[in-house]
């Protein structure tokens, strides 16, 4: 198929590139281009293959019209404008899997030389000192490994600590402790894998929730000694907090493979301290796994161009024209009451129930249950997204139920869309329908109290004995931390029982605001919550 050409961006291995070239497409292959010079190669691509150095931004798509698919070899999209390229119908894909092994493997390698002092001993000896005495390190059989985020990679990571004979202790909202209890590792809070690990690895993605996940706060709570590993994303440790605490002797070292900014500053404060152990993104450079990813999108790639077949995709739902147009705004209030639900959980989630009624109940809805699950997962995965957000639910034991109820003959449906989700110890509802002629989506239910909430921004969710004062003292509380308050939301179910508030802010309120909320005595509970896009 000659008509088809892909522009091949970056530095992919040749042999991966091979199904391309066996399905007789053109291609070309440029590195390091830029600017107007890449955009006029792309006037003329269908395809484009990139891995993490080009930058796909909207003013380049802008450019590229005969543009289908853009195949990522590798994991992350974050150099990848994906809502521009879904707003002009080009499809990104990537190879999720492709590099869970050597990602594993470097953060074992870091993991080993932090303990062993390895860099420090290689660069004594090759300057021609012999200082055995001095750079004495730990053995790892009998230590705490702590894993922040136990997806794939955080899995096979933990598996190879448990055969140094490591104890593994793990934290992940989204795994359910009953699962893992055959593979001998222990679920626990963040604070509680803190506290008591002697290393700690972090797995997560990069999200807005996720980003300092391990903070001051975090490294205040772990025991003297500890050494920090991310081979993961930078910006998930907040750098300058792990600066200060290894400067002052409560962190022993850290093993970094990933920074906030890449390639970090000369003068970056961490690359000067003898007890970091940094690598240049490494965890994917191996042979096997830049084959291997080159491979998997290669054959994606392939695969839609000659039958139109959709694998790999990070941001195309299975449905078509005339439907996308009807769900579209069920998709996207879908999405932000799955994300308003996920801020409501604190344990596992062990079951998700959907009902729909009205209009979308005529509908395939499974377009709009996909969405949903992106947003209620999108924290504990960097893959989850509404292609393959059911298969994630299935992965992690999640049951998934539907309901349809169809309304009388001209009647509309109050609540278009209701949603559950059971934990360990509960369960929360929350619902939601479209407003007006743009179909504005709304939260009109939140565990059986009546508020209507648009879902975005910053909002603050209290509950309350429905007594005199409590409005007030609430507002007070928030000026006085300098939170402004844009709208606020009340319901409650009867007169002088329990009140709920969806109190939307223009800044999220910090810690110490929530705390005092929370010793004001009418205040039953107080939780941030945040869509902010």
């Amino acid at each position: 198929m000659p008509d088809i050409k892909i522009f091949v961006a970056d530095d992919v291995s040749e042999s991966g590139l091979g199904p391309l070239r066996e399905a007789g497409f053109a291609l070309e292959k440029r590195t390091g281009l830029k600017g107007e010079e890449l955009a006029e190669v792309l006037r003329g691509a269908d395809g484009l293959v990139v891995r993490s150095e080009t930058r796909v931004t909207a003013e380049l798509l802008e450019s590229a019209a005969r543009l289908r698919v853009i195949g990522r070899a590798g994991v992350g999209v974050d150099n990848i404008d994906v809502a521009a390229a879904t707003q002009r119908g080009v499809v990104v894909m990537n190879a999720p899997d492709g590099n869970t092994m050597t990602t594993a493997e470097h953060t074992l390698a870091l993991l080993l030389a932090l303990a062993r002092r390895v860099p420090e001993g290689q660069a004594s000896l090759k300057a021609g000192r012999w200082e055995r005495k001095r750079f004495v390190g730990v053995e790892l059989r009998g230590k705490t490994l702590g894993i922040v985020g136990l997806g794939r990679i955080g899995r096979v990571v933990a598996s190879r600590a448990l055969g140094f004979e490591m104890k593994v202790v793990a934290f992940d909202p989204f795994v359910a402790p009953e699962r893992l209890r055959d593979e001998g590792i222990e679920m626990a809070t963040l604070d509680e894998v803190c506290a008591r690990a002697d290393f700690v690895t972090v797995h997560a993605p990069l999200t807005p929730e996720t980003r300092g996940i391990i903070g001051a706060r975090e490294l205040s709570r772990m025991k003297s000694g500890v050494r920090v590993i991310n081979c993961a994303r930078g910006g998930l440790i907040d750098e300058r907090a792990l600066h200060d605490a290894i400067r002052e002797g409560r962190v022993a070292g850290a093993a970094l493979d990933v920074f906030e900014e890449e390639p970090p500053p000369a003068d970056h404060p961490l690359l000067s301290l003898s007890e970091v152990v940094v690598t240049p993104h490494l965890g994917a450079s191996t042979r096997e796994a830049q084959e291997g990813v080159a491979v998997i999108v290669a054959e994606q790639m392939r695969d839609f161009f000659l039958t139109g077949a959709v694998r790999g995709a990070v941001n195309v739902p299975a449905v078509g024209a005339q439907e996308l147009k009807a769900l579209g705004p069920y998709l996207g209030l879908a999405e932000r009451l799955g994300r308003f639900q996920a801020q409501l959980l604190d344990e596992p989630v062990s079951s998700v129930e959907l009902e729909y009624a009205g209009e979308v109940a005529a509908f395939d809805s499974a377009p709009v249950t996909r969405s949903f699950l992106a947003g209620l997962l999108r924290n504990m995965s960097a893959r989850v997204n509404v292609v393959n957000a059911l298969l994630i639910a299935e992965e992690r034991g999640i049951g998934v139920t539907v309901a349809h109820k169809h309304a009388a003959a001209g009647a509309e449906a109050r609540e278009p869309l209701r949603t559950r989700v059971a934990t360990t110890s509960g369960e929360h509802t929350v619902a939601g329908a479209l407003f007006g002629r743009q179909g504005d989506g709304r939260v009109t239910e939140i565990d059986g109290f009546r508020i209507e909430a648009v879902p975005a921004g910053n909002m603050l969710l209290t509950r309350s004995s429905d007594v005199p004062g409590v409005i007030g003292r609430v507002g007070t509380i928030l000026g006085d931390h300098g939170v402004n308050i844009s709208r606020f939301h009340l319901g409650r179910r009867e007169r002088g029982g329990e009140a709920m508030a969806v109190i939307e802010t223009d800044a999220p309120p910090d810690d110490s605001t929530l705390e005092e909320l929370r010793a004001f005595d009418p205040v039953l509970s107080a939780r941030r919550i945040s869509l902010e896009d």
